[in-house]
């Protein structure tokens, strides 16, 4: 009878980079789902403004306020993901020497992003399925293509995820804290969400319109509820929103 030989010498070295992205990725996103705060951010609100603005007659719209008002509350979600809850998230982290140690670790600081932006899609994915669901038990009936909707959802995440790396990059954690809920709750009042910029003085909604919460939510309504094609426009703003923070963030971002 032959036995093998157990081989116990020491194999150091670090794991390869998907894993290291996945594994951070990971704990990321249960970070996110398990923090009371950013659950009520993310989750909670926009359902809440979804059931009370799709049922009650607060707003006067053409057509089924549902229609109106879903496209509006999936964008709130994808700004509540990647613009606020990643700004407060980040600013603490490097308060508290989170990102510092992190950069001890094999896992690069491109690698440390991309674990971050894994785990923001990983939450809106969440968010749209939830927001989905309960707009459909009210009644939500959406048109035109959803390849459109996803497309405009990812470069709001983009643009919205480097707006929040530069303003955490640059402002300390208390400051980022009261600017990001500054900024989400102004965005929610102008940003066409639950509003119509129709309601808003003529001399004001040009400015609004250049506004990226405004493009996503535009376009999200010109697709779900308009059935139009891909708007172009909208889109455009999304990526420069995005080109114009991640150089600014890359320039600025401190990691202590």
């Amino acid at each position: 009878m032959t036995t093998t030989a157990l081989d116990f010498t020491p194999r150091p070295g670090a794991a390869p980079l998907t894993r290291m992205v996945a594994a951070q990725a990971v704990a990321e996103t249960r970070a996110v789902l398990r923090n009371g705060e950013q659950l009520l951010l993310t989750m909670i609100i926009p359902v809440l403004l979804l059931i009370g603005f799709g049922r009650a007659p607060i707003i006067t719209v053409s057509g089924p306020r549902i229609d109106f008002v879903t496209p509006g509350v999936l964008a709130l979600a994808v700004m509540s993901t990647a613009f606020t809850g990643q700004a407060i998230a980040t600013g603490f982290e490097r308060r508290y020497g989170v990102l510092k140690r992190l950069g001890a670790t094999p896992l690069s600081r491109a690698g440390l992003l991309l674990a971050k932006t894994l785990a923001v899609i990983a939450v809106e994915v969440i968010q749209v399925v939830v927001i989905s669901a309960v707009a459909f038990a009210l009644g939500w009936s959406p048109t035109g293509n959803p390849i459109w909707a996803l497309l405009l959802l990812l470069a709001g995440t983009i643009a919205f995820s480097g707006l929040g790396l530069l303003m955490a990059g640059i402002l300390r954690a208390e400051a980022t804290l009261a600017a990001a809920n500054l900024v989400y709750l102004v965005l929610l009042g102008i940003g066409g969400v639950v509003i119509p910029l129709t309601d808003f003085p003529a001399s004001v909604q040009g400015v609004l319109h250049l506004l990226p919460i405004t493009a996503l939510t535009t376009g999200m309504r010109s697709v779900l509820a308009d059935g139009a094609g891909l708007p172009v426009g909208p889109l455009l703003i999304l990526l420069a929103w995005a080109a114009a923070t991640l150089a600014l963030a890359s320039r600025t971002f401190k990691w202590e």
